[in-house]
């Protein structure tokens, strides 16, 4: 496993109003946990971006922008190869005091690309400068998510999370899940409630709706997909993914940049 430490940067850096990075995670690849007194912007490129924050597992997918506010311990680890961009701020007044995911409108994107096209790492001139501030405007009137896979170690419930994040599609009803772990189904929602902070429902909903993601990056077409994740209809994995994203799937990739296959 690749072990990264976060490097603080030079004071000259940490009164920047703003200063961007473009990395890469290899697959496999840890950063231990720390923190920074400003606040940071991560926007995914390709991949899956995943986040633990206060014992908490944030999973950001290409097309979000995950923000972690200054002074906000946190760690990350990702399997699989992720491709991103942090776009660090000082002032962050505007921004929310949690951790949280924001989407990437094609303004956002835009401006991102941009920046990075002409190498500019850190806005000096008065117009990157109201390009900057414009990119923080338009992330803001994005609905911010609170959007993010829990884990948990319980006996009952581990497993079945396991299974379930190698196999999305698995249709098991939580009654049947119930008997394969031993226990009842009674038990098994209120372990979900007190573990995860929501139903089983909604967690293996998320689960596929980050999973779609990845294949939509992939180019696989929309009905592919949704088999893919468990759906025997097409319209209902496009109202699931539209009642999380605002979006249906189409315009997602469209939005992103995702090119079908």
């Amino acid at each position: 496993m690749n072990l990264k430490f976060q490097t603080n940067l030079n004071d000259k850096q940490s009164k920047r109003f703003m200063f961007l990075h473009d990395e890469a995670f290899n697959a496999d690849t840890e950063y231990s946990s720390h923190q920074h007194n400003w606040g940071q912007i991560i926007c995914v490129k390709s991949g899956i971006f995943v986040l633990n924050v206060q014992g908490q597992r944030y999973l950001a997918p290409s097309g979000f922008a995950l923000w972690i506010p200054p002074y906000t311990e946190h760690a990350c680890y990702n399997q699989q190869l992720t491709r991103f961009r942090t776009i660090n701020i000082t002032d962050c007044q505007v921004m929310p005091n949690y951790t949280c995911l924001f989407g990437l409108n094609k303004i956002s994107h835009a401006i991102i690309d941009s920046f990075f096209e002409r190498n500019i790492l850190e806005p000096e001139s008065e117009q990157d400068l109201r390009l900057a501030q414009v990119l923080i405007d338009q992330l803001l009137v994005e609905s911010n998510l609170t959007l993010y896979l829990p884990s948990s170690n319980d006996k009952y419930l581990a497993p079945i999370l396991k299974e379930l994040e190698l196999n999305p599609a698995n249709n098991k009803t939580l009654e049947q899940w119930a008997q394969t772990v031993f226990t009842t189904e009674r038990t098994l929602a209120r372990r979900c409630q007190q573990e995860l902070g929501m139903s089983f429902r909604l967690w293996r909903q998320r689960l596929r709706f980050l999973y779609s993601i990845s294949l939509l990056e992939q180019g696989k077409s929309i009905q592919d997909i949704a088999f893919s994740v468990g759906y025997t209809s097409v319209s209902a994995f496009i109202t699931m993914f539209k009642n999380i994203s605002g979006v249906t799937p189409d315009l997602y990739r469209s939005n992103t940049g995702f090119k079908k296959s």
